[in-house]
């Protein structure tokens, strides 16, 4: 049996800064009104020139980088998202792009703030019955785009950023140990996003102007979310940990969604454990999402907070709505790359862009010299001409 470990992680924040003292010239609010009930000082806002997909990448490269795995030997990439920039193409097939990851499968996934951990139990499975050798799973989000500016409720809650990881198979046991995936439609409008078909209609006349929205924005029932969220957070972690033969004792530390902190520290009174067992950052990054869990673990393992061996717990909810959460156990130290190399691969992936500008043009190239595909479209060219 192959066992799915994680051997590389990565992350990536954009560098603009949002403080909460920003935000108190845009709404009514204030940083101590944002703190005391959030737990949030601050989050990061992508650039005009930034995507979730070259977040993603950011990402994606830096955790590669880490488990020294060449591009090429990448066999599937999971990007969970609730900000795409296309329906299609997938922001997963931007990625395998960017990366010139040239072998592998690729597909986003939907499922809001648990997006993370349900793409990392996708991919373990797929490692477990051997149908790949290694998986990147991303989460990625530019929340700020979906976001209405003048609603305090939520405006003050979301950031952007990307986190990876790279699983790989292995014959040792550890790795992902077990996960546990839930969802409750009947809760889908405490915490929505209308899709792009709900845009004004104009054109159909004044009765499709709103098509019962404003604007494809956020929203939210933050009293019923935090009822949800308080509940099912220790109850999937217990679940899970029971299916891995685990107690909650065996566990080093809890990585959950970075949503709030007294959502974070009423979970912790319900599993009877400290807080300090759970790792937080949502007061610099705020809540980015399914960017959230990866981005968290990269900072835990950066403060020294994972050790060989440790049992470490992934635990989302959000959207949906949808709670999921996984068991991993950790042993891996990533290998010393040095300088040349490491720069060999930023020259790597610049080459990719270059070979895929190379693609585009000679598709574009092809259509000039072939013409129209069908035969009644090449007729109808030649009777033009």
């Amino acid at each position: 049996m192959k066992y799915a470990h994680v051997v590389g992680w990565g992350s990536f924040r954009p560098d603009k800064v949002l403080t909460n003292n920003d935000l108190s010239r845009m709404v009514d609010t204030s940083d101590e009104w944002i703190y005391t009930r959030t737990g949030i000082r601050e989050r990061r806002i992508a650039s005009e020139k930034e995507t979730t997909a070259t977040l993603a990448f950011e990402a994606a490269a830096r955790a590669l980088e880490r488990a020294d795995l060449h591009p090429s030997q990448v066999e599937l990439i999971i990007v969970a998202t609730s900000t795409p920039e296309y329906i299609f193409p997938s922001t997963a097939c931007r990625v395998q792009d960017y990366l010139g990851a040239t072998r592998a499968g690729a597909f986003d996934l939907s499922a809001a703030c648990s997006g993370f951990v349900y793409g990392l139990s996708m991919a373990s499975q797929a490692i477990q019955t051997e149908s790949v050798r290694n998986a990147v799973v991303i989460g990625a989000e530019t929340m700020s785009r979906v976001l209405d500016w003048q609603d305090r409720g939520t405006c003050i809650l979301f950031g952007d950023g990307a986190g990876a990881v790279v699983l790989k198979g292995s014959s040792i046991p550890g790795g992902v140990m077990a996960s546990t995936l839930r969802s409750d439609g009947s809760g889908g409008d405490l915490l929505s996003l209308p899709a792009v078909y709900h845009n004004p209609m104009p054109m159909l006349g004044p009765e499709y102007l709103h098509n019962g929205h404003k604007k494809n924005t956020v929203e939210m029932n933050g009293r019923q979310v935090f009822r949800f969220a308080t509940q099912v957070i220790a109850a999937s972690i217990e679940e899970t940990i029971a299916k891995a033969d685990l107690t909650i004792d065996d566990i080093a530390l809890i990585v959950p969604h970075q949503a709030n902190t007294r959502i974070i520290e009423t979970a912790a009174k319900r599993l009877k454990v400290p807080t300090e067992r759970f790792y937080m950052n949502v007061h610099a990054v705020g809540n980015t999402s399914a960017a959230s869990i990866p981005i968290a673990l990269c900072d835990a393992v950066h403060d020294g907070r994972l050790r060989p061996d440790d049992n470490v717990v992934f635990v989302g909810f959000g959207g949906g709505l949808t709670w999921a959460s996984s068991v991993v156990k950790w042993n891996v130290t990533p290998p010393e790359v040095s300088l040349p190399r490491r720069e060999w691969r930023r020259a790597r992936y610049i080459a990719a862009r270059g070979r895929s500008k190379l693609k585009k043009w000679r598709r574009k190239l092809i259509d000039s010299v072939a013409g129209s595909p069908t035969p009644h479209a090449r007729m109808r060219d030649a009777n033009k001409k």
